[in-house]
């Protein structure tokens, strides 16, 4: 099984070019990046992007607080598009688990994105909540807990091994870091990984011998004391 590549981001101009990239099979969004690209009116916004992106899958999150609210915009939401998956958080800002939100529109066979997603304990809640035959992504933040010094690792061990028995749900890699983690992905059976811009530009250039490297490094090194005219 080869592993997806989807592109992070909400800024329309990089939209339209990743867009035009093979390597590109989807993009995510979220509530952050949409407010860093400039966007004031959410639903607007979402459908400009959809303008460019018409045939590959797109997450576009839900922003409410309540589980009543999240399961109406989520409706809304699957409404613009044959494309969206609907982005579900795990929880609500209170720490209430969104099971029934998830329950909802899944049983409304509206395709779901469970985001912020840590451990393998929450993936098994989020599989009990849904059926076989919706499509379903589960987003594992590896980086973000890496940054607290955890090993995401196990958790997507053991969620890729409860997700065998649902052939509708697929397992993302979310909160990379560096390229490497693309490795990483593909090494444990990830479905999906996504990425952004920066980084997926420097996987294109994954091959490179280490040679190579160490000639490109030395030149940088090289040319910037040039630039900087140093002397001893």
């Amino acid at each position: 099984m080869s592993t997806k590549i989807f592109c992070d981001i909400a800024d329309l101009n990089l939209i339209k070019r990743f867009n035009k990239k093979k390597i590109v099979k989807g993009f995510t969004t979220n509530p952050s990046l949409m407010r860093k690209a400039g966007a004031r009116d959410y639903q607007a916004y979402s459908k400009q992007i959809l303008k460019i992106c018409r045939n590959k899958p797109i997450s576009l999150e839900v922003f409410a607080d309540d589980h009543r609210s999240m399961i109406k915009q989520g409706i809304k939401i699957n409404s613009w598009g044959k494309n969206v998956y609907v982005k579900v958080p795990i929880i609500n800002s209170q720490n209430q688990f969104t099971g029934k939100v998830i329950k909802e529109l899944n049983n409304r066979n509206i395709k779901l994105n469970i985001t912020a997603v840590y451990t393998a304990k929450q993936t098994e809640k989020i599989l009990k909540k849904i059926n076989k035959k919706t499509k379903v992504i589960i987003s594992i933040f590896a980086g973000r807990a890496g940054d607290t010094g955890k090993d995401p690792v196990p958790e997507f061990v053991k969620s890729l091994k409860m997700a065998k028995k649902f052939k509708n749900v697929e397992i993302l890699w979310a909160s990379v870091r560096e390229p490497y983690n693309f490795v990483q992905a593909k090494q444990l059976g990830c479905h999906i990984i996504t990425i952004p811009p920066s980084i997926i530009e420097k996987i294109q250039n994954f091959g490179k011998s280490f040679k190579e490297l160490t000639v490109e490094t030395v030149k940088a090194f090289l040319v910037d004391s040039k630039k900087s005219r140093f002397k001893i």
